[in-house]
């Protein structure tokens, strides 16, 4: 028997109650590090047995999450929009969206597992097949030529687009490369400690290095000598030379370094025609990454430490080249589609940072196979052997010859997390995962912004 269009929707919700009776029971955390870096992947529960997938940004805490449940029990998971503009204000810039981003990411999991479609679907459709990513590579050899064979394997895999860094820190141990106040440089060096603090004076160790990392560039006074741009010119030339011209080769990590620096570092590489150069300057700094992209032709890209599309706007019409919003910053699935569109409508393409769990890839994914302007998704996790074994209901390897290919399944189309697996991955200092988060169940305060 046919079934009309209406009891064919029908049949795809779950109806163990009905959709408008979904309600929001429980909210736990995993904490995990080495995926490549440290994350918190969040489950919200329902009282139909449904279960939401989300994850707090890479370096985030996972506190940022836990401290919105008492704002989200009771309510309907499916009312994304709103829930979403109740605690936006409780996001902010770099890892401080990670909490609201991770809550937006699973309410539209719930939604897509309780209608039976996929979210790409429920943001208009496809506009591709397959999600292109780019690999992103540590540029930790000392050279550019082993550099180059390093990115040479990621193309050997099927990547198509590639990126590295290229910066600061490869010639900060050379004499005479960098200009630097004295001390500055070793500071740099060390990154703080994730795992417990058992003393008053690690504390204050740990905060001073927090301190050295948070001095905006402008403030540094680290310069690139003529010697260090010749070495940092030398390295991705050697880099082309292995890996030749036909892929896109994108240049990540300059370092705390001047506005000024930037622009003399864009103009000799503009010959190996980067694909762009990434956060050369804080991305408050509006008007001087005007001058940037005016002083060059390299492609100025910047956008992963911005929450909310309002963030995104003043550069925009600045004149920069691509924007690179991560969805565990940005403010989740449907924000970062309100950005890439946005930036299609000021002739901007958009990449998408990621470099977290299975989890935020398939947000991810499912963000660029509904947006046009959609470039390329960072893939950070080549070498993680156990990364496509912490969900199941996905593709292995979920990125085949340098794509993902996002499945007609519903939701984000992963059907579980194996805690096997994550249990062996634990940050520091953590003892166990979907542990109760009761302590956060009366969390209260009169949150109204105005009066």
């Amino acid at each position: 028997m046919d079934l009309t269009a209406g009891e064919r929707i029908e049949t795809n919700v779950r109806r163990s109650s009905a959709p408008s009776e979904l309600r929001i029971t429980d909210l736990r955390v995993a904490e995990i590090v080495g995926a490549p870096f440290t994350s918190a992947l969040l489950k919200i529960y329902t009282n139909q047995g449904i279960v939401g997938l989300g994850e707090v940004r890479d370096g985030a805490s996972a506190t940022y999450a836990l401290m919105l449940k008492s704002r989200l029990l009771g309510e309907n998971p499916l009312d994304i929009d709103r829930l979403f503009r109740r605690i936006k204000q409780f996001g902010g810039h770099g890892r401080q969206g990670g909490g609201v981003s991770a809550i937006e990411i699973a309410l539209w999991d719930l939604a897509g597992k309780a209608y039976g479609v996929p979210i790409y679907q429920m943001l208009g459709g496809k506009f591709r097949d397959k999600v292109r990513c780019y690999c992103d590579t540590d540029a930790d050899k000392p050279s550019g030529t082993e550099t180059g064979k390093r990115l040479k394997a990621r193309m050997d895999l099927g990547f198509t687009f590639l990126k590295m860094d290229l910066g600061l820190m490869q010639i900060a141990d050379i004499p005479g490369a960098v200009v630097s106040p004295a001390g500055s440089l070793e500071a740099y060096r060390v990154h703080p400690d994730r795992g417990p603090v058992t003393s008053m004076e690690a504390r204050r160790a740990r905060n001073a290095v927090y301190d050295t990392h948070n001095v905006r560039h402008p403030f540094s006074g680290l310069h690139f000598t003529d010697k260090g741009i010749d070495l940092l010119e030398q390295y991705i030339h050697e880099v082309r030379e292995v890996i030749g011209y036909e892929v896109p080769l994108a240049i990540d990590h300059v370092g705390h370094i001047s506005l000024q620096n930037g622009i003399r570092l864009a103009r000799r590489i503009e010959k190996y025609v980067p694909a762009w150069l990434e956060d050369v300057i804080p991305w408050q700094y509006t008007e001087q990454y005007r001058q940037l992209q005016e002083a060059t032709t390299v492609p100025i890209c910047t956008g992963e430490d911005i929450y909310l599309k309002e963030g995104f706007e003043p550069l925009l019409k600045a004149g920069i080249s691509v924007i690179h919003p991560d969805l565990l910053t940005s403010g989740g699935i449907l924000e970062t589609k309100k950005i890439g569109d946005m930036a299609q409508d000021h002739g901007v393409a958009m990449a998408i940072h990621m470099a977290e769990s299975p989890i935020a890839a398939m947000a991810a994914a499912h963000v660029a196979i509904a947006t046009e302007n959609f470039m390329a998704l960072e893939y950070h996790s080549v070498e993680v052997d156990w990364w496509d074994d912490i969900v199941t209901g996905l593709p292995k390897p979920l990125v085949q010859d340098g794509f993902i290919t996002v499945p007609d399944k519903p939701g984000l189309g992963i059907d579980d997390v194996v805690d096997e697996v994550i249990s062996q991955h634990l940050q520091p200092g953590v003892t166990g995962i979907w542990q109760p988060t009761d302590h956060w169940d009366q969390e209260y305060s009169w949150d109204r912004t105005w009066s």
